[in-house]
């Protein structure tokens, strides 16, 4: 039986923990699985019970964090050639860029006959300045070179890499978008939305607006904001707006939303504010169920997990039109898409969706069938096996 080793930078709360561990957990029988991962920082919410729920039982390399470390990524990197030469893998896949570099180094020099990696977004534009976005650039370029596949979640994805960045050949890509078990978001959706809004303080008339994610620059909360305070400004409905997630950036966007004369809260009030910071909420699919509209504000995305959720719970979108996101939202159907940093055609298309409710309920069902046709954890795991399959029948 063929062994593959994943290999995951931290298991933190979004989308490359949830494809590293339904693939652990559903890549069918022909192959086994042992999952190494990195360790989360104090600002990420922990995915324990993603791998509790899953029954999984990961090796942690603790030298091994998303951040640059010179001297812990090298003892991160001889401790995955030592897990190597034990586990004998006949595939080693890794999934993000610090996994990625160190994972693919120690199995290009332990000689692993199949190396895949996983794009789940890239750092080429809205992350660094120009010299360490090039210096980045170069490395992914290299380790491209020693591997078999490289795998993005969707064609916009791919085309980036493929032609705009010029990591690799377009022949060495492989398109295979995520995949979730999202029945808890079509599930008991009534009793959770009542749930959420009597916690939180929200009427039946009010229209909540909720943004899903880390507190840091790539999420550009600014423009959340702004369009935010317009859209109050301008409509006769009753809106009620969060902030999920949490961050390195919580105190600068709290002083933002101060700024421009937001009023906002840290808890469930008794008075509620036009703006609510919940923090985290391991729940989702309940703040999901409570929400009447889903936001994204990103400067630059993979595929936004938030995103899916949403349309499994039968939520409208209004996001931003960057990295994958046009290939998981329909534009038009499930949800409406700006440019990037364009504060004027955000805040219209927010606008709409707060005004109208029949092409909030028409997005709705459409964004359901969207995402259980594309995004099941099923064809997920049965994707990846047959590129597994095919990579080691063309190394023999």
């Amino acid at each position: 039986m063929p062994r593959v080793l994943r290999i995951i930078n931290r298991l933190n709360l979004g989308g490359p923990t949830y494809n590293a561990a339904n693939l652990t957990k559903y890549l069918d029988g022909d192959f086994e699985t042992m999952l190494v991962s990195g360790m989360t920082d104090g600002t990420e919410q922990s995915s324990q019970f993603i791998l509790d729920n899953l029954d999984l039982h990961p090796v942690y390399i603790k030298e091994m964090y998303r951040e640059l470390n010179p001297l812990k990524d090298y003892k991160a990197y001889f401790k995955i050639r030592e897990i190597i030469r034990h586990f004998k893998p006949d595939i080693v896949h890794t999934h993000a860029a610090k996994a990625g570099a160190v994972g693919r180094l120690a199995a290009w020099h332990e000689h692993v006959p199949v190396i895949v990696h996983t794009f789940h977004g890239h750092v080429f534009h809205s992350y660094f300045g120009p010299l360490k976005t090039r210096a980045f650039l170069e490395i992914e370029r290299y380790l491209a070179r020693r591997s078999s596949a490289i795998v993005t979640l969707s064609e916009i994805q791919r085309n980036e890499l493929a032609d705009q960045f010029k990591v690799a050949p377009r022949d060495k890509f492989e398109i295979i978008p995520l995949g979730f078990d999202l029945s808890k978001f079509t599930e008991d959706k009534e009793r959770k939305r009542r749930q959420f809004r009597e916690e939180y303080g929200v009427s039946d008339q009010d229209i909540v607006i909720s943004i899903v994610g880390r507190l840091v620059p790539v999420k550009n909360h600014e423009l959340f904001l702004h369009a935010i305070k317009r859209v109050s400004e301008k409509t006769t409905k009753r809106i009620r707006a969060f902030i999920i997630g949490d961050g390195e950036l919580r105190p600068q966007v709290e002083q933002m939303a101060r700024d421009i004369g937001l009023p906002f809260d840290n808890a469930a009030p008794r008075a509620p504010n036009l703006l609510t910071f919940t923090s985290w909420i391991r729940d989702i699919d309940v703040s999901n169920a409570g929400s009447d509209i889903i936001a994204l504000t990103s400067l630059n995305e993979g595929t936004p997990v938030s995103l899916i959720e949403a349309q499994a719970s039968g939520i409208p979108i209004v996001s931003t039109r960057v990295g994958g996101i046009a290939n998981i939202v329909v534009e038009g159907q499930t949800g409406l898409l700006s440019h990037s940093g364009n504060i004027d055609d955000f805040a219209a298309n927010l606008l709409r969706m707060v005004e109208d409710s029949s092409l909030r309920h028409e997005m709705s069902g459409k964004g359901v069938r969207h995402v259980m046709e594309n995004f099941s954890h099923l064809r997920l795991a049965g994707d990846m096996g047959a590129l597994y399959r095919r990579l080691l029948s063309s190394r023999r």
